[in-house]
Parts: structure tokens; C-alpha cells; sequence
């Protein structure tokens, strides 16, 4: 029989999880996935039975700026569907869409702070997907709402959009104290 002590079983209830993770997903850019293939599909019906009477070069034109337009919109818009988020005792991994591209990988050592940010917007950003700005830094927007922002030892900022950025904070700040306190008695 093992006996437990509360202030045991407290300090396990406090203690974040070895590997937290995080995802947020986008519904409408299905849309634009849909618009993407709808290009692709004129390009293709083009080209195979096209009623066009006015020479080759403008039937070429307009079915590789189907094509190239559909595929545009289509991967483009596949690849920031949904992000998912892991943080582990090393690392925060950042992985956009079904491939997990593009993907962002900042060990932890590399953090100085971690904040919660109520509402982050694609407004904010310029639009979604992978996005830098100057005075910003570079973020991960798949839709509006909570997200997780990240200081960089050398000055620079990451923000990812992803549901419970407040235990993700949590998490990483937790672990943040630990590699200081380490590095203290080291």
C-alpha cells in the first residue's frame, strides 16, 4: 500500500503536462479551397473542349492562368486550414495544414517571455496565413481569436492563433522557470 501525502498529490495537480498541444482551424478557407478547384476545373474544361475561335495563344493564356491561379488559391489556402501547436520540454513546434507546412520549430532555450493574447485578428496581420510584419514580427494566423506570443532572445516576436493559448503560456513559462532555475544552479 503506498501513502500519499496531499501536498504530493497538489504539486502533481499543479505540474503542467510533460507535452501540451494546440490546434485551431479555419472552416472558411474551405471556400477558398472550393474557388481554387472551381479555377482549376474552367482550366482543365478549357482546354479539353473549348469553343474559343480566336487562335492558340490566347486558349493558352487563359487555361495556365486557370490553372495557375486555381492552384494558387488552392494550395494556399489548404496549407493554413488548421495549425497545430506542441510544446514539449525542448521545443514550441509550430505545423500548418495537412502536410504540416510550413512548419516553425523554437527551442525553448530561445524564449525569454510567453503572453496570451485575447484577440488576435487576420486584420492585424494583413490576412491569414504565415505573415511577418516590421514592427510585429512574424505570426501563424488561421482565424481570429486567442493566441499565443512568444519573445525571442534576440528581439524578435512569434505569434500563433491556437485554442487554450492560456494553458499553452502557462506550460511554457512553467517550463521557462525550470531552464532558469537549472541554469542558476549550473
Amino acid at each position: 500500500m503506498r501513502h500519499h501525502r496531499e501536498g504530493d498529490e497538489r504539486a502533481a495537480a499543479d505540474r503542467p503536462p510533460a507535452v501540451w498541444t494546440g490546434r485551431a482551424h479555419n472552416r472558411a478557407q474551405w471556400l477558398l479551397a472550393a474557388g481554387g478547384a472551381a479555377c482549376v476545373a474552367l482550366g482543365i474544361d478549357l482546354a479539353v473542349d473549348s469553343p474559343w475561335t480566336s487562335g492558340l495563344a490566347p486558349l493558352l493564356m487563359s487555361v495556365i492562368g486557370c490553372l495557375a491561379a486555381g492552384l494558387l488559391m488552392l494550395f494556399g489556402t489548404l496549407a493554413f486550414v488548421h495549425v497545430a501547436v506542441r510544446v514539449d520540454e525542448e521545443a514550441l513546434e509550430v505545423r500548418c495544414g495537412h502536410m504540416g507546412l510550413p512548419r516553425r520549430r523554437i527551442p525553448l532555450n530561445d524564449v525569454v517571455h510567453a503572453d496570451f493574447a485575447p484577440r488576435v485578428t487576420p486584420r492585424q496581420w494583413g490576412g491569414w496565413g504565415y505573415r511577418w510584419r516590421p514592427e510585429k514580427g512574424t505570426a501563424v494566423i488561421v482565424r481570429r481569436g486567442e493566441g499565443l506570443v512568444v519573445r525571442l532572445g534576440d528581439g524578435r516576436i512569434f505569434t500563433v492563433t491556437v485554442d487554450d493559448a492560456e494553458a499553452a503560456v502557462r506550460v511554457i513559462r512553467d517550463r521557462l522557470r525550470g531552464i532558469t532555475a537549472g541554469a542558476s544552479q549550473a
